[in-house]
């Protein structure tokens, strides 16, 4: 007979303040450069070093922090090379994504799409820069999912994360009160069914915003 394994409660606790963390990084929740603290994340997660170690660890390998020589941890301040890199990096897999996904773009996601476009619109219009980041990224992960690619779909999520804090520096400061206008030119091209169309929407949505960070 076999017996069942009791969790490993430190294993559950690393993954959960990983989990946490990789979400909070990715939406923007943390400004760029803010440092963290071993102590300080087993003190807000109520767990021991040990957990928060490993948490820390997985996400200095993802890039979505950094870890300096002195041992210091903080969430990366990017580079103008270093963005026009991920922004490149954007543009080549999402395009390819979106590709993907045309053929598997039925009514329901389009009108899936709409509605989180909505959402997008009203975070923009309160400037809620962390509300807009996580409305604008389930809107490009909603339709990604439907190129059923998982590993290119991680990829993209990598280069999501390591952007987050200087996206949330970016939308705090634009300003902008209207939603994206490539967001309505992405629906339009999936619902004509024109490839070069959403393509070059879903291109010029990923690239534009980093461009004004570099300019």
């Amino acid at each position: 007979m076999l017996t069942q394994r009791a969790p490993d409660h430190a294993a559950v606790a690393h993954d959960r303040i990983y989990r946490s963390l990789r979400t909070r990084i990715m939406h923007g929740e943390i400004a760029p450069g803010a440092a963290l603290t071993l102590r300080g994340i087993g003190k807000e997660y109520d767990v021991s070093m040990t957990p928060a170690r490993e948490a820390v660890r997985r996400l200095v390998a993802e890039g979505a922090l950094f870890l300096s020589n002195s041992g210091r941890v903080s969430t990366p301040e990017l580079s103008n090379d270093r963005i026009e890199e991920l922004a490149a990096l954007r543009a080549l897999l999402e395009v390819e994504l979106a590709s993907r996904a045309l053929p598997r773009a039925h009514i329901a996601l389009i009108d899936r799409l709409v509605t989180i476009n909505g959402s997008v619109a009203e975070m923009v219009s309160k400037r809620d820069a962390v509300g807009y980041i996580r409305a604008n990224l389930e809107f490009h992960r909603t339709l990604y999912l439907r190129a059923q690619a998982p590993a290119m779909l991680a990829m993209a999520e990598t280069v999501w994360l390591q952007l987050g804090p200087t996206m949330r520096a970016l939308y705090g400061r634009l300003r902008r009160t209207d939603p994206p206008h490539h967001h309505r030119l992405i629906i339009a091209a999936l619902k004509a069914g024109d490839e070069p169309g959403l393509r070059l929407a879903v291109r010029s949505d990923v690239t534009q915003g980093l461009r004004l960070l570099v300019s």
